[in-house]
């Protein structure tokens, strides 16, 4: 007879919550297919050695677990590496706060506190079709891109975004970078997207916000300089000429 016991119904418990919240970090940092992939593995082994208890196939199966890890160390360790950055991150176990103390209305008034001066800088710089690219940090931290630019460390500010996009200004070219509720740093370079399906008549600026997309969790504005239309770049997406209402609300949604 089994016995079965609230000890055990917790243990479930701790590890499916442990597991759907694996889930959730591997899906920000574009690595969950990976986590089914190892899941499967898994399971497979697990009906192979110990349901089915196929002996050779067993063998093969354990010699696979036990440098398994190594194999996805050398395979996956740009993944892996993102990875334990969410993990490490300050927001990594954001779940457990929220837990703790769920947010409330001054957290979100906070948000878009910060978020609006980004928007107004955006809708005006639109209006005068002055080409921009912004990248707002999430979890992933955003620090081998600062280096390429310039440090600014400064307050977000409206006027302060616009005159740094102006077209007389050193630092227009390349990609603004937001973190911390500051401005990090300014011209810096984003990594190229290699899509084949983006449109043809989007330029450099598009491919450089869909490549930080597909390599981190940040949403990057491109405002683009031919049409003056705003788009966003979030997760491998593009979201094209999106309105500054819509803009706010992705930016301020999590």
């Amino acid at each position: 007879m089994i016995n079965f016991g609230i000890k055990d119904a917790i243990d479930i418990l701790l590890v499916a919550f442990f597991l759907y919240e694996t889930y959730l970090l591997m899906k920000k940092t574009g690595t969950t297919t990976i986590f089914l992939g190892v899941l499967s593995f898994i399971a497979i082994w697990i009906l192979v050695s110990q349901v089915f208890e196929m002996r050779l196939m067993g063998a093969i199966f354990d010699k696979f677990m036990s440098v398994g890890f190594i194999l996805l160390a050398v395979v996956f360790q740009k993944e892996i590496r993102e990875f334990l950055q969410v993990l490490g991150s300050n927001k990594g176990l954001g779940f457990i706060q929220n837990l703790i103390k769920p947010k409330n209305k001054n957290d979100i008034d906070e948000n878009i506190s910060y978020i609006m001066p980004i928007v107004l800088a955006a809708m005006d710089l639109a209006k005068r079709k002055v080409g921009a690219l912004i990248a707002i940090q999430q979890i992933i931290p955003l620090d081998r891109y600062v280096e390429t630019g310039e440090i600014l460390n400064a307050n977000i500010n409206a006027r302060l975004i616009e005159n740094i996009f102006f077209k007389n200004s050193p630092l227009h070219d390349g990609a603004m970078i937001i973190g911390g509720k500051r401005i990090k740093a300014a011209a810096c370079i984003l990594p190229v997207s290699q899509a084949q399906d983006i449109p043809k008549e989007l330029g450099l600026r598009h491919r450089s916000a869909l490549g930080l997309s597909e390599e981190t969790d940040a949403k990057v504005i491109i405002i683009s300089e031919e049409t003056g239309k705003i788009s966003l770049a979030y997760q491998g997406k593009l979201f094209i000429n999106i309105s500054a209402e819509e803009l706010q609300n992705q930016l301020v949604s999590e």
